[in-house]
């Protein structure tokens, strides 16, 4: 009895301070989420632009209770920050922008941040920068500033780009751990390192045309921002001539050599009083990051960011049931006119990206559908822009890449090494696989048959789409990675520009040019309890755990295995990580 006693009152007790609880942590959102609307610009304001968290295309604000706890949200959209850019151009709070610090985004993505800076410097308002070490990313978005400026310890890292590689095939003969690799394409170089241990010719080949296409187009801007000549820039890379503050300054690459101090009272001087810093983070806070326009025509835009699944997938990757339901949903829609769809992807699985293609068929007979190309837009990522009525891609986004390619582990080398048997009793000779016995080649020759057949509807797709043969897209398919600039040349694409532009272009097909408002997709649904305590303040995630840890560089290794360990089914990916320093 005194059992029974002592647990109700434990029951009890645990319902009222879990009911307590849950008051508190309401009120504390009340008082956060009303402070957060509460955000002032102040008079004499300089917006500061220092990217501390991940930029990506779209970062909706959550609405959890734990997120409105947390009051940080360390991602950026792209969406928010152009737009605060745009709007800070014509407030009058606002008389300049501080670049300062790292930034963690894509190439394109910093090509369209300068160019909406570019835009902000019509207004007749300053830019200027600092830094007490500029990395080439770093450099390439603060070469538009007004001011260049850098600590006398300091360096800018201009040094060119370059591509590098691990191959594993003699580790994969030493140890007896390899992967069985079917693939279609001669630039399907994903799987290279496991085949061979150098690069291919047709992988390097590739390569340097890729790498050479995005320098010409970060020395571009550079030049025209800096007034440094071509040559010269290429001379400056050749031979490190930003690795001391007075090098720099001596080839044009800033404009002087100051203290952080010194820096500030510029600020001081071009606002004609005590400069007031906002961060962008508040500044978009504040409502600054959002477009407010009343129109009867809506623009979906519908965000597809992250590598391709099966399922429904989340803010880091592109689910095929995400995307469909957010087709369906669009489409229900009666406002909506037009349809941008927004990719940032290397691709991944070949059937989500199958499945996702067949929808966006169906809703091209309801609604015009114009695709934009990120920083990524690559194998499934083209698979499923390909179609699409008009496509808009970066001059510097990453394309193409039409092949396909199966990887399975096997480990039959090293259990033999190890003395371990494997034995295996069947009903049937189907061509069964297992990572304990070499691939026989029944196996192989189905799962070529796979592929070959994937490949082909990957061509028959491309073709449709872009109204060209299947043999002019097998030319320049085979796995191969273009540029946007080079995919305007051989036909992949139709523009070159940025998401703006395709929007544009959608409003029109939509009739809707003269009278529209743009309506953002999917909304990402807080799915488990490790998604919830990611927004409690004090609380690690994960991910930032082992980032503080071993340091992004490492982590991103770590991603890569990971990405090739989750990898199911015949894949339409990109051949490799693209990031600039």
């Amino acid at each position: 009895m005194k059992f029974l006693r002592n647990l109700s009152a434990s029951i009890l007790g645990f319902f009222i301070a879990s009911f307590i609880c849950l008051i508190m942590f309401i009120g504390v959102a009340s008082a956060i989420s009303s402070e957060g609307d509460t955000i002032v610009v102040p008079n004499n304001a300089v917006l500061d632009l220092y990217f501390d968290g991940e930029v990506k295309d779209y970062s909706p604000k959550k609405d959890d209770l734990f997120s409105l706890l947390s009051g940080n949200n360390k991602v950026l959209g792209m969406d928010q920050i152009l737009t605060a850019i745009s709007n800070a151009k014509d407030d009058s709070r606002i008389k300049g922008i501080s670049i300062t610090g790292s930034v963690n985004a894509g190439i394109s993505q910093l090509k369209n941040i300068r160019d909406a800076l570019k835009d902000f410097k019509t207004s007749g308002k300053f830019i200027y920068s600092y830094s007490s070490y500029y990395t080439q990313k770093n450099y390439y978005l603060s070469s538009v500033a007004d001011t260049v400026s850098l600590h006398s310890f300091g360096q800018v890292d201009l040094k060119g780009l370059s591509a590098e590689f691990l191959y594993w095939k003699d580790f994969e003969d030493k140890y007896g751990v390899k992967m069985e690799i079917i693939r279609h394409g001669k630039y399907k170089s994903a799987v290279e390192p496991y085949l061979r241990n150098k690069i291919s010719k047709e992988n390097e080949f590739q390569t340097r045309e890729l790498l050479n296409s995005l320098w010409v187009n970060m020395t571009k801007d550079i030049s025209e921002s800096r007034g440094i000549s071509k040559v010269e820039i290429d001379d400056i890379a050749n031979n490190s001539l930003g690795r001391n503050a007075n090098l720099s300054l001596e080839n044009k690459l800033v404009d002087d050599i100051i203290h952080l101090d010194e820096y500030e009272k510029r600020l001081d001087i071009a606002t004609k009083g005590t400069a007031k810093k906002i961060s962008l983070a508040d500044y978009i806070g504040s409502g600054k990051g959002r477009k407010y326009k009343k129109a009867k025509g809506v623009v979906a835009v519908l965000y597809a960011q992250g590598k391709i699944t099966n399922g429904y997938g989340d803010e880091n990757t592109i689910g095929s049931e995400m995307i469909i339901k957010a087709l369906r949903k669009i489409v229900k829609n009666k406002s909506v006119s037009a349809i941008v769809l927004r990719i940032n992807s290397p691709g991944g699985s070949a059937m989500a990206s199958e499945l996702i293609w067949r929808e966006l068929e169906i809703t091209k007979q309801s609604l015009p559908i114009v695709a934009s190309i990120g920083n990524l837009g690559a194998s499934g990522g083209y698979y499923i822009a390909c179609n699409a009525e008009r496509i808009v891609a970066e001059p510097m986004s990453i394309t193409g890449s039409i092949g396909v390619f199966g990887a399975i582990p096997n480990f039959s080398g090293l259990t033999k090494k190890i003395g371990i048997n494997y034995q295996r009793v069947s009903t049937n000779t189907s061509p069964y696989y297992s990572p304990f016995e070499e691939a026989n080649s029944k196996f192989k020759d189905v799962t070529k048959q796979g592929v070959e057949f994937i490949y082909k509807q990957f061509v028959n797709r491309v073709s449709l789409g872009r109204g060209m043969s299947e043999k002019m897209v097998d030319e320049i398919a085979q796995g191969r990675v273009w540029t946007g600039e080079q995919a305007k040349e051989n036909g992949l694409i139709d523009e070159l520009g940025s998401l703006s532009l395709a929007i544009e272009i959608a409003a029109k097909l939509g009739g809707v040019e003269d009278d529209y408002k743009i309506k953002n997709y999917p909304k990402y649904p807080t799915k488990d309890f490790e998604d919830i305590l990611e927004g409690i303040p004090m609380m690690s995630t994960k991910e930032e755990f082992i980032i503080e840890e071993i340091g992004v560089e490492n982590y991103n290794i770590i991603k890569q295995i990971k990405s090739i360990n989750s990898m199911k089914g015949i894949q339409a990916r990109l051949p490799y990580s693209v990031r600039v320093n």
